[in-house]
């Protein structure tokens, strides 16, 4: 069988070697994307810490984690998810039919059309913040104030959408010409923004709180800013030109408005345990945060640096007419994610509860909210598979400029959470919510494999049922030595800072020596690994 790297068509001769190569440079690309992204990860790690222990799980930080995420989810929902699932694949097309001056005129009608529609939605949504906190947190229409002060945030935290969105322009633009690098590790300045100014403005405000507010703000500036220089560099930097009846430009758009909805699926199930949430006692959505933050570690740092890479490469095969090649990107994504991922949803199960203790019980966290944030991470490890199944299957669609089956499939997985989130949250109250999120994601990614095999663009090739049970074997060991070496949770309660961070250091690095030592013992090891991936 041809295999084709990088565009070109490979002779059949040189087909094994042509997917070795494309896995090499599959994962050479990851790497870069996702080393940088593990370095704005672990600082995003002492942001959490910082909150955390400033704000722990109070009626303020519900407030503030509620006014934080509703601008998250529509960035996602324009910028990261559907912009990109739109515009990425056009972005190919115009760089392989037209002149770079063509591709310039191209880039900046986007970035008109898309910075007008932002605009537009962010005056609309400061103006209506008290609309919008009763829409997604009815919840809190109680006595405790959260209410009023979420608004009063909201209306700080809003612009972050239009800021981050364009953000999210460059960085496509920049992923699109090989620049990862940039993108990778611009959200290092959203980090370090909210840290310097939970530990120096706060103090001198009356609402300390705020102070996270204002830090979102002004690192969506930066952020934005932060990418300028890269565009110069590759000579796409052009003044936005507002122009609606560009083919281009609408093009994008028929993509993305199905994508809107069908990328961005997670967070939209996410959003709903924010809602639901809201109704239950205070300090749930502080549970939910922390532990979805220690989850979103081992998918930014490499499921979403994965579909990162994959969207452009995919959507240069397919501008090529590769289906060979097309299949084996999409075969080698799923293999190196389930690498990695497997082991990490079975780490957060296991160690749900002392990971919780060692990075967030000091200051204003109490014992009872790391039981809490245990017990929902824990659920939302479940899913990780599926998180990072999304991931890497959807850009198999947005590259061939189907973004309407992932519509479809989105609908059901939207279904079954809402179904198991009305039916867990009394028995479970916010570990329900997590459940239903994880068990959404899972059948979300069933649905996008089925369908991606069932079009015939993704053929499995015939190692996979000996790499699962490779796979399963080495996860089962790691997961036996955690089980017998970790001390008890309530050890971990009592343990000093020190202690704690000495057994996980001892705990993680073993687990991984004694995953990938199994995954040796069963032919899958370390030469394998380099002639394979590396």
């Amino acid at each position: 069988m041809s295999i084709a790297l990088a565009g070109e068509r490979a002779l059949p001769e040189q087909g094994e070697q042509a997917e070795v190569e494309r896995s090499r440079g599959l994962l050479r690309s990851g790497a870069v994307v996702g080393s940088l992204t593990f370095v704005s990860r672990i600082l995003g790690l002492a942001r959490d810490v910082v909150i955390a222990t400033m704000f722990g799980a109070r009626p303020e930080a519900d407030a503030f984690f509620v006014a934080f995420r509703i601008p998250n989810l529509f960035r996602r929902l324009f910028a990261e998810g559907a912009f990109s699932a739109g515009f990425i694949p056009v972005l190919a097309e115009y760089r392989r039919a037209h002149e770079h001056a063509e591709v310039r005129r191209f880039v900046g009608r986007v970035a008109g059309a898309l910075g007008l529609a932002l605009l537009l939605l962010t005056l609309i949504g400061m103006l209506a913040a008290p609309l919008v906190i009763q829409v997604f947190a009815p919840g809190f229409d109680g006595e405790d104030g959260r209410h009023d002060l979420a608004t009063d945030m909201l209306r700080i935290t809003f612009p972050y959408l239009f800021l981050i969105s364009l953000t999210a322009l460059c960085g496509g633009v920049l992923n699109s010409f090989g620049r990862f690098a940039i993108p990778a590790i611009t959200p290092v300045w959203l980090n370090l923004c909210l840290i310097a100014a939970a530990l120096g403005l706060a103090g001198h405000l009356d609402e300390p709180i705020m102070a996270l507010a204002w830090g979102v703000l002004i690192a969506g500036l930066v952020q934005f800013v932060f990418q300028l220089p890269a565009l110069r560099r590759i000579d796409v930097l052009v003044a936005p030109r507002v122009a609606p009846r560009d083919p281009g430009v609408r093009k994008v758009v028929a993509l993305m408005l199905p994508a809107m909805f069908g990328a961005s699926v997670s967070q939209l199930n996410l959003l709903i345990d924010t809602l639901l949430a809201s109704f239950l006692v205070a300090g749930s959505i502080s549970w939910l945060y922390y532990a979805d933050r220690l989850m979103e570690l081992p998918l930014g740092i490499f499921a979403i640096a994965l579909g990162t890479v994959l969207l452009p490469r995919l959507s240069r095969e397919h501008a090529d007419g590769s289906p060979e090649a097309f299949s084996a990107t999409i075969d080698q994504g799923l293999r190196l994610g389930l690498l990695v991922t497997v082991p990490a949803a079975a780490a957060l199960v296991t160690l749900a509860q002392p990971l919780i203790t060692t990075l967030f019980h000091y200051g204003a966290m109490e014992a009872t909210d790391v039981r809490q944030s245990g017990l929902a991470l824990m659920a939302y490890a479940l899913g990780l598979i599926g998180f990072t199944g999304v991931k890497i299957l959807a850009p198999g669609f947005f590259a061939r400029q189907d973004t309407r089956t992932p519509v479809r499939i989105a609908l059901w997985a939207m279904g079954v959470n809402l179904v198991l989130n009305l039916a867990l949250i009394l028995p479970l109250a916010h570990v329900g919510l997590a459940l239903a999120t994880s068990t959404a994601a899972l059948v979300n990614a069933g649905l996008l494999l089925r369908g991606l095999q069932k079009a015939g663009v993704w053929q499995p090739q015939p190692e996979w049922r000996r790499f699962l049970l490779q796979l399963a074997a080495a996860t089962a060991g790691m997961v036996l030595l955690l089980v017998l070496v970790a001390p008890a949770a309530e050890v971990w309660l009592a343990a000093g800072i020190r202690q704690r961070v000495l057994w996980m250091a001892l705990l993680v690095p073993g687990g991984v020596l004694t995953y990938f030592g199994i995954l040796a013992a069963c032919g899958w090891g370390p030469r394998r690994l380099l002639r394979t991936y590396l």
